[in-house]
C-alpha cells in the first residue's frame, strides 16, 4: 500500500477545508512537499481546489519547484481540460493528471489522455457524496456541482475508457478525521481492478489497517493528519508494518 502526502492549493497557497469547505491556509505548499518527501511519503498528489471554478490551472509554477528537489511520483489535478493542459503539467515536472470536472462535461477525455499518454499517467478524480444506503453520486468542482452519476456506474466506465487508477474521496468525511467511508471503498474497489487511492477522513493510522480488512486499496491520501501533526508518516509505517500491510521499504 502507497502512502500519499494530498496537498489542496488555492491561489498558490496549501489550504484544508472540511468536507471540501471552509477553506484554511495551512502554508507554503512546497514547504510541506520537501517536509513529507524527505519523510518518506511514496507519492505526493497536488490539487488546485478552485481551478474548475476559474477554468485555469495555477499549479504548474508549483510543480515546476517541487521537481526539482522532489524524486517521487508527483500527480497534479484540477483544471485538466485537455490535452495541452496534461502537456503543461508533464512539462513542469508531474508524473500523473488526475481529472475530474472536465472528464464528466468531456466523456471522451479519458480516452484521448489515455491513448496519448498512456494509461498509467491518467488519475480519475471522483468527489464521492452518499445519497442513500449503498448510493453514492459523482460531484465535481470541488464538491459543489452534482452530477447525477453513480459513483460505481462512473468508475467502471472510466476504467474501460482508459483511467489508470482512482483518486476516490470521500466528501462525506474528506477533513473530518474520523475515518474513511468504509462501505464506499469497498463497494468501488470489488468493482475495478485498476488501482484506487482512498482520500477523506483519514485521522489515525488504525484508520488504514481498517481500511485494509474491509477493501483492496492500493493507497491511502493523507492531508490533515500531516499538516496538523497529529500523526506523523513513520506512524502510519509502524502501523501497516504491524498490521502486516506491506508498504515500500525506505533505504
Amino acid at each position: 500500500m502507497r502512502i500519499i502526502s494530498r496537498l489542496d492549493i488555492k491561489n498558490q497557497n496549501l489550504i484544508k477545508g472540511i468536507n471540501l469547505e471552509g477553506l484554511r491556509v495551512v502554508g507554503e505548499p512546497n514547504k510541506y512537499a520537501l517536509k513529507y518527501y524527505n519523510e518518506g511519503v511514496d507519492e505526493i498528489i497536488f490539487m488546485d481546489v478552485v481551478a474548475s471554478l476559474y477554468g485555469r490551472n495555477n499549479l504548474f509554477d508549483i510543480i515546476s519547484k517541487a521537481s526539482k528537489d522532489i524524486f517521487i511520483p508527483i500527480t497534479v489535478g484540477g483544471g485538466i481540460r485537455s490535452i495541452d493542459d496534461a502537456i503543461k503539467a508533464f512539462k513542469s515536472g508531474a508524473d500523473k493528471v488526475a481529472v475530474n470536472t472536465a472528464a464528466v462535461e468531456n466523456n471522451k477525455l479519458i480516452n484521448q489522455l489515455s491513448e496519448k499518454f498512456g494509461s498509467q499517467s491518467i488519475v480519475l478524480s471522483v468527489e464521492a457524496k452518499k445519497i442513500k444506503q449503498d448510493y453514492w453520486e459523482v460531484f465535481t468542482n470541488n464538491g459543489r456541482q452534482e452530477t447525477g452519476l453513480n459513483v460505481i456506474e462512473w468508475v467502471k466506465n472510466c476504467e474501460n475508457r482508459g483511467a489508470g487508477e482512482i483518486l476516490l474521496t470521500s466528501v462525506d468525511m474528506e477533513g473530518t478525521r474520523k475515518g474513511f467511508d468504509y462501505d464506499l471503498f469497498s463497494k468501488v474497489s470489488k468493482s475495478i481492478k485498476i488501482p484506487i487511492i482512498a482520500s477523506g477522513g483519514f485521522g489515525k493510522p488504525s484508520d488504514m489497517s481498517k481500511l485494509n480488512k474491509v477493501s483492496e486499496i492500493d493507497a491511502i491520501a493523507v492531508a490533515y493528519a500531516l499538516h496538523y501533526n497529529s500523526c506523523s508518516l513513520s506512524d502510519i509505517r509502524n502501523e501497516a508494518i504491524r498490521s502486516k500491510i506491506k508498504i515500500r521499504q525506505l533505504d
